[in-house]
């Protein structure tokens, strides 16, 4: 973990801070995460990891006529495409898709999304699909924090991971921070 370095606002008890170093790594504001996290998988009630690669178990599919995203691109906030869809990591107690694991473009290096950071306009029905990211710049998805194994995810790795798409959403672009009006 960095250091987490901000300023306070105004010199009032509760002031906002402002972050001083890179807030989307740093855990400041909406990046932050539960630094006191366990560094262990989450585990279904027969003790097995709960959220793995679909590639890893074959007891999860698309469903027969369902779109499947792998070998879409992914496109970012700016318009850029950050990379290709390459498998999902699904939930086994709550049979769904967790995260996206996406191939970054000129990259060997691979990232985990979030699915709820994931919105798919055509989900499949017709060509030209794509699936978009709104929370952060395709060269932001290179610090997208990274799990240590390629089979396995923490509960400390899935805080950080979240905590830095939602980061994101206020700190990706300069003018996320300020006021609408």
């Amino acid at each position: 973990m960095s250091d987490v370095t901000f300023v306070p606002a105004d010199n009032y008890n509760g002031s906002p801070i402002i972050p001083t170093g890179d807030p989307m790594i740093d855990g400041v504001g909406p990046a932050a995460w539960a630094t006191d996290r366990r560094d262990e998988p989450d585990l279904t009630y027969h003790g097995a990891n709960k959220i793995v690669p679909m590639r890893l178990d074959p007891a999860f599919s698309i469903a027969k006529g369902d779109p499947d995203p792998r070998g879409l691109p992914v496109v970012a906030a700016d318009k850029e495409t950050a990379g290709i869809v390459v498998d999902l990591w699904v939930n086994r107690s709550e049979p769904q898709v967790s995260y996206y694991e996406v191939q970054l473009a000129g990259s060997e290096r691979r990232v985990l999304l979030p699915a709820g950071y994931v919105q798919w306009p055509n989900f499949g029905l017709w060509g030209n699909d794509k699936l978009l990211v709104k929370s952060i710049t395709a060269a932001q998805f290179a610090n997208v924090p990274v799990t240590r194994r390629d089979d396995q995810i923490t509960l400390l790795e899935e805080d950080r991971i979240c905590a830095y798409y939602a980061g994101g959403h206020l700190y990706a672009m300069p003018g996320r921070g300020e006021p609408i009006i």
